[in-house]
């Protein structure tokens, strides 16, 4: 089943992949690697995974304003998330995502903790929307 859940899209676009929840906020200077998008963030609880092409999901962002180069850097690699969903946007992690051309979107209907990781999704940044292709026993 298709669920269509309500948010406020930040940057404009439209990203699909698979689900990756995180419930810690997350730093991207230093806490993602640049070259690989792979999580390097010691004690993060996604340390040593990859959110390439995947559709990454976390509270907000934290740290310097470097982060927001960082995203555009990943834009630039070739691995950068598919889109972003945030609890709530914040400058660092919002610039980012407009400068990297990466949909992004926050506020939405549903806890992120309630998300599946693994679970296919759309992000669409120009409506704020997310379609999350699973069972309202997921949410």
């Amino acid at each position: 089943m298709i669920l269509i859940i309500r948010g406020r899209g930040i940057a404009r676009g439209v990203g699909t992949g698979d689900l990756v929840v995180s419930p810690a906020p997350i730093s991207f200077l230093a806490g993602v690697a640049p070259d690989t998008g792979i999580i390097i963030e010691k004690g993060h609880p996604l340390f040593g995974q990859a959110i390439g092409g995947k559709v990454f999901a976390f509270p907000y962002g934290k740290g310097s304003t470097v982060g927001s180069y960082v995203l555009y850097a990943l834009s630039r690699t070739g691995h950068a998330p598919a889109a972003i969903i945030n609890s709530e946007a914040e400058p660092i992690i919002a610039t980012g995502a407009i400068m990297g051309r990466i949909p992004m979107i926050d506020r939405i209907d549903v806890p992120l903790h309630r998300l599946k990781n693994g679970t296919r999704v759309t992000v669409d940044g120009d409506r704020g929307e997310l379609e999350y292709n699973g069972d309202l026993a997921d949410l």
